[in-house]
């Protein structure tokens, strides 16, 4: 097995550096880190050392937890929220608990089955991203302590790299341009980086997919792999599960592509809690165990063991959750523990395993039937029940389900940075389809156009044209090179070129298939403004030349192009035109 050393190039910067990767999960988050020194080869290590998990050697996981006081003010987070101590102060002073609160960053096109709940309030004044920020802050911190105590002259280290600090965040495959813009603002409101070009430019982006992907690799995924198969990796997170195919291209360097759209699906570990807490609701209705503090109580021990060890559904499962004397027998309850059958507990995962089933053979058919194994990560992946019912579920399309020996939990985090060291992905294939609109010339023999009619306009050079026509760019399901570039050209006419200095171009997404289709639907689920371009195209006025309209009025044409980058794990789209004396360019404004 080839491990990480093999295929990691050295460093190449001209001084030493420090790249952080923070991977805040739905329900617990951790964070890893190289120290980049000039021609060394990079080591990634784990944030083992945790406020509140001192006594727990090792641990790189923390939950994704904050208290706020009334006022808005973190009183406490990570694994010390959760200590009998802060539960208490914070029952007796009021504090609001934040948690889940990544997934209020999701796309509105994400649907969330909450299964009857809902996310809980967030804190007076706070949005979903302050919270993030907060969190992100925390991590931070943790980080900065944690290097200072565990690297020979701690200090001098942070100083010497604390003010250029790149850092990598990871996120479901299904965020977008929009998510990211949010993280990054997070991350300016924690105190990461600065609000300059400068600072923003620091934070760089990675999918859970793809930072797994890369965690795979440093296990040993690409020696192992046969060159002609394509393999999948599936993250299995609190939140999402997120699925992605590749097929290694070459090894000497190794070369790895994306040969399907990854998936991102609302399976996590979560959303079995979320059904376990109404079955428990259900079951424990008529006993004095069904309080909702008991309820709160039996579901967490629920969470830390039951969920944890199921393996079987014919054996009866125990929920041990209180003392020797708790005992009602008409619910099942003795000795301290809640009996379940395996059945039941089996039906709890099972829309989870429904969807983790059914996205991977979708990826399958996506690639052509290239994939033939899947790589189960994330913390989910520890569950015998999700592992054994994915392998038992796939036998029969002959693939094979398999976990990378090391730590499941943790391959976020490490995966991110053998991202930013290694970058072994050099195509990625389009989740949806992607364009601008223009105008259409109205055809009165066209039954559609005619029912558009009521939105007919003129240009001054006298064709009449419907609005909202889409022109795809870039379509789905297509292989894109990091250095593809998509270009396409479009003139319009203008009658004032005052209107210049604040030229404005949207580009929407289209989630409803293959087909392209011929109208933007503004407010469809399928629809959506995936970014806007904003430029100033003032310098043109001076080329640009007078013509007569087809009522005499002066009007402007101009031509400029839109290109979109997509190859990278970060969207990118921007204007070019040629003002005759240079050839310049505006990137886009994410929203």
């Amino acid at each position: 097995m080839k491990q990480t050393s093999d295929v990691r190039k050295p460093y190449g910067g001209p001084t030493r550096s420090l790249v952080i990767a923070l991977d805040v999960g739905t329900t617990f988050s951790g964070v890893s880190y190289a120290i980049l020194e000039p021609g060394e080869i990079p080591k990634i290590y784990g944030v083992t050392r945790f406020p509140g998990q001192e006594h727990v050697a090792g641990n790189c996981k923390i939950p994704s937890i904050l208290y706020y006081d009334q006022n808005g003010t973190v009183m406490a987070a990570g694994a010390e929220a959760e200590s009998a101590s802060i539960v208490s102060q914070a029952e007796d002073e009021y504090w609001i608990k934040a948690e889940l609160f990544k997934l209020r960053l999701r796309p509105t096109a994400m649907k969330l089955d909450m299964n009857g709940m809902r996310l809980s309030p967030l804190p007076r004044n706070k949005t979903a991203v302050d919270v993030f920020g907060d969190f992100l802050n925390y991590l931070f911190r943790c980080t900065r302590n944690f290097i200072i105590d565990t690297h020979a002259n701690g200090e001098g280290l942070w100083r010497a790299v604390e003010h250029g600090i790149e850092y990598v965040l990871s996120h479901p495959n299904g965020w977008e341009g929009a998510q990211q813009t949010k993280m990054r603002r997070a991350a300016v409101y924690g105190g990461l980086v600065p609000d300059t070009d400068e600072g923003r430019a620091r934070i760089r982006f990675v999918t859970e997919g793809e930072a797994s992907l890369h965690a795979c690799v440093q296990s040993g995924l690409a020696a192992d792999n046969p060159s002609r198969h394509g393999f999948l990796v599936a993250d299995a997170g609190g939140g999402t599960l997120d699925i992605s195919s590749y097929a290694v291209r070459g090894t000497q360097p190794l070369v790895i592509e994306e040969i399907a759209p990854p998936d991102c699906i609302f399976a996590g570990s979560v959303f079995v809690s979320r059904r376990a807490r109404e079955f428990l609701a259900e079951k424990l209705k008529s006993s004095k165990y069904g309080t909702p503090d008991a309820i709160e109580h039996i579901t967490k021990r629920f969470d830390e063991t039951t969920k944890r060890l199921f393996r079987d559904k014919n054996e009866i499962q125990w929920v041990p959750f209180g003392s020797p004397l708790d005992k009602d027998l008409s619910v099942g309850i003795r000795g301290g523990s809640l009996k379940l059958t395996g059945v039941e507990v089996a039906e709890l995962f099972e829309p989870s395993v429904q969807a983790a089933v059914a996205s991977i053979k979708s990826q399958v058919e996506a690639s052509q039937g290239m994939v033939k194994s899947v790589w189960l990560v994330g913390g989910f992946a520890a569950s015998p029940w999700l592992f054994s019912q994915l392998q038992e579920r796939l036998a029969p399309l002959k693939i094979r389900v398999s976990r990378p020996d090391s730590q499941t939990s943790k391959a976020v985090a490490d995966g991110a940075l053998g991202f930013y060291c290694d970058h072994h992905v050099s195509a990625r294939v389009s989740r949806f389809m992607y364009g601008v609109e223009y105008l259409r010339e109205f055809d009165p023999n066209d039954s559609d156009h005619v029912a558009r009619k009521d939105r007919l306009c003129e240009l001054p050079s006298g064709p009449r044209l419907l609005p909202d026509a889409f022109d795809c760019i870039l379509a789905r399901g297509v292989k894109v090179k990091e250095s593809t570039v998509f270009t396409r050209k479009y003139c319009t006419e203008l009658t004032n070129l005052s209107t210049l200095s604040v030229f404005e171009v949207e580009i929407w997404c289209y989630r409803g298939g293959d087909v392209v289709p011929l109208w933007i639907h503004r407010h469809a689920e399928d629809f959506s403004t995936l970014c806007v371009v904003r430029a100033d195209l003032s310098p043109l006025s001076g080329s640009a030349e007078p013509k007569q309209g087809k009522n005499g009025k002066t009007y402007w044409t101009i031509v400029f192009s839109i290109e979109i980058h997509f190859g990278l794990t970060e969207f990118r789209a921007r204007i070019k035109w040629n003002d005759n004396v240079r050839l310049s360019d505006r990137i886009c404004v994410v929203r």
